[in-house]
Parts: structure tokens; sequence; C-alpha cells
């Protein structure tokens, strides 16, 4: 079973209230009950709803290929080295029917389609949904390597081919079933304008919701950031919060147990922290794609 560091989740059965308005709408639309890598938001409702609806408006609802989306998913945490994003992903490229290209990808290989490969790589974003995608994982990627451990399933067997299509064929169903866009937005607590790329996608609504009810409390050197990883030797501020946020933000597979016991944060503002660090990378990497220079 997937641990979690340093937090202890909501769950499903002893959800009230708008956390457990979420995790129905999850159970319908991705076929989980329980979808860890949002689960230690459940300390702050607000922030969960506004996580979820990026990652459902963009991942799955409409009719965008869920095959592309995937393949940035996939690229995206390859890039952030967050291995259980990125095997949970392969499974579900598994699910959409893509099974040598999933297994291709799964041993490091590059797919033969150009537009394939681009979306593996981060380029070619344009639709709303995928551009989406990209910056949810960003967010999604943060969360999940600071508070869990890197297996989607005991014993990280998810890294068996076997396992890996076994796991596809049962999310199948799911996976191809359209899912009406817009329904999260019902759960978020604030509407801000969306950004202008994503149109009159819902996709900017749950984009710019998350991105305000994060903050921007500001991260040491982000502004300059090229989105590539930091030497060993950089230097993080000495200020355990401002440390835990800038190395969230940065470099998130580099967080110790140190790092998130030495803040003395309670669960919520422990993943407040988090998730503004996740959100300041995010929109940074949102200026590095307008510009032509996803990473």
């Amino acid at each position: 079973m997937m641990t979690f560091r340093h937090i202890t989740p909501v769950e499903p059965r002893d959800a009230t209230g708008l956390v457990a308005e979420i995790y129905s709408q999850q159970a319908r639309d991705m076929g989980m009950t329980r979808l860890r890598p949002l689960m230690p938001l459940s300390h702050a409702p607000d922030l969960m709803a506004a996580a979820w609806a990026l990652l459902r408006e963009s991942l799955v609802a409409g009719t965008v290929s869920r095959t592309e989306r995937e393949l940035v998913a996939i690229g995206v945490s390859e890039r952030n080295r967050c291995p259980f994003c990125f095997d949970a992903h392969t499974m579900l490229l598994h699910a959409t029917g893509q099974h040598r290209l999933a297994e291709a990808i799964a041993r490091g290989e590059r797919p033969a389609d150009p537009r394939q490969a681009a979306l593996l790589d981060g380029r070619g974003l344009d639709e709303p949904e995928l551009m989406g995608t990209a910056l949810a994982f960003h967010f999604v990627n943060r969360m999940v390597s600071t508070l869990h451990s890197p297996d989607v399933l005991p014993g990280g067997v998810q890294r068996w081919r076997a396992v890996r299509s076994l796991a596809g064929r049962t999310f199948a169903s799911t996976v191809r079933r359209v899912a009406p866009p817009g329904d999260s937005l019902k759960l978020l607590t604030v509407r801000p304008d969306p950004p202008a790329w994503a149109e009159d996608s819902p996709v900017g609504t749950a984009y710019a919701a998350l991105c305000r009810l994060a903050g921007d409390a500001g991260v040491p050197g982000l502004d300059t950031w090229d989105g590539g990883h930091p030497p060993l030797t950089h230097r993080w501020p000495d200020e355990p919060v401002a440390r835990l946020r800038a190395k969230v933000a940065l470099a998130p597979y580099r967080i110790t147990d140190d790092d998130l016991g030495s803040c003395g944060l309670g669960p919520e503002e422990l993943v407040r922290v988090i998730a503004s660090g996740a959100v300041a990378a995010m929109r940074r990497h949102e200026r590095l794609i307008l510009a032509g220079t996803p990473l």
C-alpha cells in the first residue's frame, strides 16, 4: 500500500461536505475511490477542489484525445523525476488501447509518430486541455514527490509489463468514457478570470482558481529559473518553511523527512505551503511554455 509522509489524509469513508463531493466525482470520472495524489489536500478543501477541477477538466473531460493527454502527463512526469506519476500514466496509456506505445515509453524509447513524440516533449500543446494537462502535472508531480512513496502498487509491481497491461485494461472502460466538461467547476470556492490560452474552456477557470487559492508567497530565483534541475550545490533558504517551498518548486524529489518535520506545521498549513510552491513552479512553466521553451 502506498504510504504518505508526515500527513494522514481524510479517507473517503470519513469525508463530509466539499471533500465528500470531490471524492464522489473522482470515483465517477476517474474510476478511483481514492485518487491518492490529491488526497493530502483533503485538509484544505478549497485547494483540493481547485486541483481536482484542473486535473479533471484537463485530463478527463471533453473529446480531446486521451492518448495525447496521457503522453503529455507522462512526459512532464518523466522530466520532473516523478516515478509514481510516470508509472501510473503509463498504465493509463495502456487503458487507451495503446499497448505498444505504452511499453515503448516504459523502455525509454521515443514514439515513432512525430505528433506523439512532440507531445511527450511538451510541444504542440495546441488545445487548452493539452496545455492544462502539462500544467496540472507540474502541480501534481510536486504534491506526489513531496508527500508520497514512489510506488503505485505494493512492491513496485507496476514496473512489470504484465501488471501494467492488466492494470490498464482494468481502467479501459473509464478512460474511454467521455466526461462532460465543466462539471467540477461547481465545486470551486472562487471563480477568477481564466488565462487567454484557455479560450472558453473550463480548464482556464480551474487553473485560475488554483493559482488564486495557492497565493503567491514567492520563491527566490524562480523568475529566472529555466525549468531545469538545480545543481546539488544549490543553496536553499535557511528558514524551514521557505526552504520547503523552494524545494517543492525547484526539486521536490530532494525533499527529506527533516524538510517536512522541521517546519512544525499542522496538516492544513503544511499542504498549503507545499501547494504554494507547486503552483509557483506551475506558473513559471506556464510562462516558459508560452515563450516556446517547454521543459
